[in-house]
């Protein structure tokens, strides 16, 4: 079962644009295990975003994984202790996790989600 970590606005997809996160990566990857790196959740509660408080009712279904950073840095140290691939569409941290050649999963088109691996 392959683990995907996702991060703040990952969070906020199912929201602004109608996508159901579990369909779509049960899609790509068959089971799967998501996680939310802990410190999103205060990331979440803090948030000024009409969705902020849903997209945290949605965090909290998922596993909670403790991290030692936050932010981005909690992102990336959750798919490194895992193994698993990053859900997010923020360019900044896809640059980040390419450099340490940590797998992806975006949102191309504003319509599907698909996979920039390198394994």
């Amino acid at each position: 079962m392959q683990t995907v970590v996702l991060d703040t606005n990952a969070l906020l997809m199912p929201f602004e644009i109608r996508i159901n996160l579990d369909l779509a990566l049960r899609d790509l990857l068959g089971d799967v295990r998501c996680v939310v790196p802990g410190p999103l959740i205060g990331e979440l509660k803090r948030l000024d975003h009409k969705f902020a408080r849903a997209a945290l009712e949605l965090a909290r279904r998922y596993e909670i994984i403790q991290t030692a950073v936050a932010g981005d840095d909690a992102v990336i140290e959750a798919a490194l202790m895992t193994g698993g691939y990053i859900l997010t569409n923020d360019k900044d941290l896809r640059a980040r996790a390419r450099e340490r050649k940590i797998p992806l999963i975006y949102l191309r088109s504003g319509s599907h989600l698909v996979i920039d691996s390198f394994r």
